[in-house]
């Protein structure tokens, strides 16, 4: 005669049970520690996403566009002309901009009907920039919109512009960029699917680098 077995679970407020939860506490606290010595640093000093928000690079960049901006570059390193970067506004810290840059420190930027020629050193009589990537010139209508100014830039400024220049806040209006408030170069755009790559708007076809 064969006696039926039964099978009695582990009370839940066992001692077994109770030291397997605290286990797996353990582990969770521990991975969580791991993860936030491993992400905050990546995000503080390496790269951090960014949600652009506004026309002012129209149309290179859009609203909704989700990039990641490398932070560790222009800590060894110094932007060029024409690069895309993201900054701290100088007038309000908290705020952050992305533009494009335009005059290098030591140079005297000159625009004039919208026009930007650049003088430097290697340049006396200056050069006019290849703007290609501006299709939104300021209208005649806009007269507040900024088209002839003259700026000489000091050993740690740059001058910033956004592609779209009826719309873009800029150092036509707010004067040039501290190096200080640099905080990074867009290295992937990964929003929208269409066009995700790599160093978004630093594609420009510019045969002037100097």
């Amino acid at each position: 005669m064969d006696i039926e077995k039964n099978e009695v679970s582990t009370p839940i407020n066992s001692p077994e049970k109770t030291e397997s939860w605290k286990e797996l506490a353990k582990e969770i606290a521990k991975f969580a520690l791991i993860a936030v010595c491993v992400v905050l640093p990546f995000r503080i000093y390496i790269a951090e996403p960014y949600l652009v928000d506004g026309r002012s690079m129209d149309p290179t960049f859009a609203t909704g566009n989700y990039l990641i901006v490398d932070k560790l570059s222009y800590e060894v390193g110094a932007p060029k002309r024409n690069s895309v970067i993201v900054f701290k506004y100088p007038n309000d810290p908290s705020k952050s901009f992305i533009k494009r840059i335009i005059g290098l420190p030591g140079e005297t930027v000159v625009m004039k009907d919208g026009n930007v020629r650049i003088v430097n050193t290697e340049n006396p009589q200056g050069f006019d920039l290849d703007s290609l990537y501006v299709t939104h010139k300021c209208p005649v209508e806009i007269q507040n919109c900024i088209t002839n100014i003259e700026k000489t830039l000091s050993s740690d400024e740059y001058f910033v512009l956004g592609d779209n220049r009826a719309e873009s806040f800029d150092s036509r209006y707010w004067g040039p960029l501290n190096k200080k408030f640099l905080q990074g170069r867009p290295v992937l755009r990964l929003w929208p699917i269409n066009k995700i790559g790599i160093f978004p708007g630093d594609d420009v076809k510019n045969n002037l680098t100097q």
